[in-house]
């Protein structure tokens, strides 16, 4: 039988929106969240099995000052002692849902079974959500940091009792402040945008790092960075010729490895009304130590339900599923305080200013906040 033009259109049309269809399912998986990188960490302290909202662990603290005795043998008298400490790290769970609908008739006109589109497009809701939730830490954290005082801004964290992140646009290590955002410094060009070149691309980057972690350096970080900071990376040659693969993520590198780049939108905006951040400082570059977040799954029941009303649509019907998940996402060295443990964390919650207090050293903890031009 002889197919008319119009029906071979059809045809094509309809193979057409099935092929953009299948790209556009696949092109979740293209995606790089934080929840699937080296900052995520379990920790067997985490137990999301407790009856409240929140959880808590115990820790030891690092001795404040080691007592070490010379043995004499003339000297009887007792030799120092040294006694430890412990405290507690306070989590938070929470718990999302999602839900869609699907107009059952609308089979016969698409073709599609949207239940199918539905599920799977959860697994890129979920892992949007938990990569949500992951930059909310982090946002959390520097802004509990910045409201804590001033910045590192010498090569001697011992003596630092502020907010443990580092404002290139401060006096300190990086020369004179700029103060006013015209005179403002990046954090990839040494000293003015407009005159950095040659050896001082990056000089910020590398001070920042030794400012805040001194001669405990660790061998590689994360930093979590905006598309715009990755860019003067790239125009400035900085970006390695070779990558990492972790899994199956595949990162680029700076500086022979040192920094694993992952791409996202960290701008923090303008912070200059938290403590002594100078108002040239607009943008937030995250440096994170591996495992420096912890996240634990938490055991939901019924993660999975469908609701279907046969009466709606004249008796066409509709068919609801509903998808839910839980989890803890913490990060270490910090405690929740007592705002937030009477109901599950939001995205806000998570980054709040006054949700996280610091417990660990300075030289224990995980994510360096830079902020910068």
């Amino acid at each position: 039988m002889a197919v008319s033009s119009t029906s071979t259109y059809g045809n094509f049309a309809f193979a057409l929106q099935s092929a953009l269809g299948a790209y556009s399912d696949e092109m979740y998986t293209n995606a790089k969240k934080l929840s699937g990188t080296g900052i995520v960490g379990g920790s067997a302290n985490i137990d999301p099995s407790t009856e409240t909202f929140i959880g808590q662990a115990r820790f030891f603290k690092p001795y404040s000052s080691q007592t070490v005795n010379v043995a004499s043998l003339t000297n009887a008298n007792d030799g120092g002692k040294q006694s430890y400490t412990s405290d507690f790290l306070t989590y938070v769970k929470t718990v999302r849902t999602h839900g869609a609908q699907e107009i059952n008739m609308q089979r016969v006109v698409s073709q599609q079974d949207g239940l199918a589109k539905i599920a799977r497009d959860f697994g890129e809701v979920r892992a949007q959500d938990e990569h949500d939730a992951i930059l909310s830490v982090l946002k959390g954290v520097a802004a509990a940091e910045s409201a804590a005082g001033a910045g590192v801004t010498a090569y001697d964290i011992d003596s630092h009792s502020g907010g443990f992140y580092v404002d290139v646009n401060a006096a300190g290590a990086f020369g004179d402040s700029d103060g006013a955002v015209s005179g403002a410094r990046d954090l990839i060009i040494g000293g003015s945008t407009s005159t950095g070149y040659g050896a001082v691309l990056g000089e910020n980057l590398f001070k920042a790092v030794s400012l805040g972690f001194a001669d405990y350096e660790p061998e590689f970080m994360y930093m979590v960075t905006s598309p715009e900071t990755l860019t003067k990376l790239r125009v400035a040659n900085l970006v390695d010729q070779t990558t990492i693969t972790e899994g199956n993520l595949e990162f680029s590198t700076i500086f022979g490895g040192k920094f694993r780049l992952v791409v996202t939108r960290a701008d923090q905006g303008d912070r200059s009304a938290d403590s002594d951040t100078s108002a040239a400082s607009t943008k937030t570059t995250f440096l994170v130590k591996p495992g420096a977040i912890e996240v634990a799954q938490l055991n939901v029941p019924m993660p999975v339900e469908l609701y279907r009303d046969a009466n709606k649509y004249n008796g066409g019907g509709t068919t609801d599923i509903w998808y839910r998940w839980g989890y803890v996402a913490h990060p270490q060295g910090y405690s929740v305080t007592s705002g937030a443990q009477s109901a599950f964390a939001t995205n806000a919650t998570l980054a709040g200013a006054t949700t996280w207090e610091r417990k660990y050293d300075m030289l224990n903890l995980g994510i360096l906040p830079v902020f910068h031009a």
